[in-house]
């Protein structure tokens, strides 16, 4: 099986650390986002599909793309560099 056929999971980066507070400042997700992402013709930011802000039960959260990991490995690891040190959920985005 070739990288292009594989499946990646999409981890999902919980704006809520591991004892249950928000994280804050509240922009984080939309700032750790903006690694990837673009403007458009549209003068609109379009985030990447392989790592976007999301809102999960009003939580913000980040969509991220196990992908990254090869197309990306500095961003992936800085995130989950990022995810560890403010002690914040990642699960699995098949589990949430």
């Amino acid at each position: 099986m070739t990288e292009k056929q594989k499946r990646f999971r999409t981890l999902i980066i919980q704006g809520l650390t591991k004892d249950g507070r928000k994280f804050r400042p509240s922009d984080w997700a939309e700032r750790m986002s903006g690694m990837l992402s673009s403007f458009g013709d549209d003068h609109r930011i379009h985030y990447s599909p392989k790592l976007r802000p999301i809102s999960i039960d009003g939580v913000k959260c980040i969509a991220l793309d196990e992908e990254l990991k090869i197309s990306h490995p500095g961003i992936y690891q800085q995130i989950m560099d990022f995810a560890a040190r403010n002690n914040l959920e990642i699960i699995d985005e098949d589990s949430a």
